[in-house]
C-alpha cells in the first residue's frame, strides 16, 4: 500500500493533514505493508494552486499512490481519483495519526468537498 498524505509544511508525519487538497505545498508519501509503515518521505507539490482547476491529482499519482488522506477535496479532485482506482480519506490532525487509522481500518472511506471554497470547489 501506498500512500499519499497532503501537507502544509515538510514536517512528515508530525505535520497537520493539509485542509485543502490543491493547496497543499507537501505530499507525504508512505509505503505500507502488513498494517506497518516501512518508509516515509516528503516531497513538495509542484502544482500547488490558488484556486484555478486542480493539477495536485496528477502531481500525486506521479508517486504511485493507492490511497490518499486530506482534510478536504473539491469534487473533480475526487472524480479524478476514483476513475484512477484510488481511494481518498478524510481526516484532520497530524499526518501520522491519519496513516495510523488508515493502516488500522479505522478510518472512513470518502472525504468532504472542501470549505475553503464555501463547499463547492471545483464542481
Amino acid at each position: 500500500m501506498k500512500i499519499g498524505v497532503v501537507l502544509g509544511d515538510a514536517g512528515g508525519l508530525e505535520s497537520e493533514v493539509c485542509a485543502h487538497f490543491g493547496q497543499c505545498s507537501h505530499f507525504l508519501i508512505v509505503e505500507a505493508e502488513g498494517g506497518r509503515i516501512k518508509s516515509s518521505r516528503v516531497v513538495p507539490n509542484g502544482a500547488q494552486h490558488g484556486g484555478g482547476g486542480c493539477q495536485a491529482v496528477g502531481e500525486i499519482l506521479k508517486h504511485k499512490v493507492t490511497h490518499v488522506i486530506a482534510g478536504g477535496m473539491g469534487m473533480g479532485a475526487q472524480g479524478k481519483f476514483a476513475a484512477a482506482g484510488v481511494a481518498v480519506f478524510g481526516f484532520a490532525g497530524k499526518a501520522g495519526d491519519g496513516v495510523a487509522q488508515l493502516l488500522a481500518s479505522s478510518l472512513e472511506k470518502g472525504i468532504a468537498p472542501c470549505q475553503d471554497h464555501h463547499g463547492d470547489c471545483h464542481r
